[in-house]
């Protein structure tokens, strides 16, 4: 996989104002505003460089307010590390390819992880399963 890698000011000229806070600047969005994606099939892509990350049959509703899901698509397409802000200690999900913060993922999830995977929604594109532009 090849790393994506821009400067802040092409990001700032790629997303919007609240996509660029949240995934270049390790922000988080108001929960209930950005999970009225499709009820589909299809893929959850990374808002910044189109890297595939969840699919639609790994979605569940955790009632927070976020997108939320058991897994990824692969282990490979998402990295983790300590976050420690807001006097907390959670673990941060980002794009493997790009380095895009999309949320944290905590151990209270479905089987059969039991993991949730809480994402931003303004982190994400979702592409319909019968999107030939992908």
């Amino acid at each position: 996989m090849d790393k994506v890698i821009k400067s802040d000011a092409e990001w700032r000229a790629q997303l919007s104002e609240l996509a660029y806070k949240v995934t270049r600047q390790h922000g988080t969005e108001r929960a209930f505003t950005n999970d009225n994606f499709p009820k589909v099939p299809g893929t959850y892509m990374c808002i910044c460089c189109g890297q595939p990350l969840f699919d639609q049959n790994t979605k569940f509703d955790s009632g927070t307010g976020w997108p939320s899901f058991y897994a990824p698509l692969d282990a490979e397409v998402v990295g983790e590390t300590v976050d420690r802000s807001f006097f907390m200690r959670r673990t941060e999900v980002h794009c493997a390819r790009c380095d895009a913060h999309l949320g944290h993922v905590f151990p209270d999830g479905p089987a059969p992880t039991g993991l949730r995977y809480c994402m931003n929604g303004v982190a994400l594109r979702f592409a319909p399963a019968d999107d030939s532009a992908g």
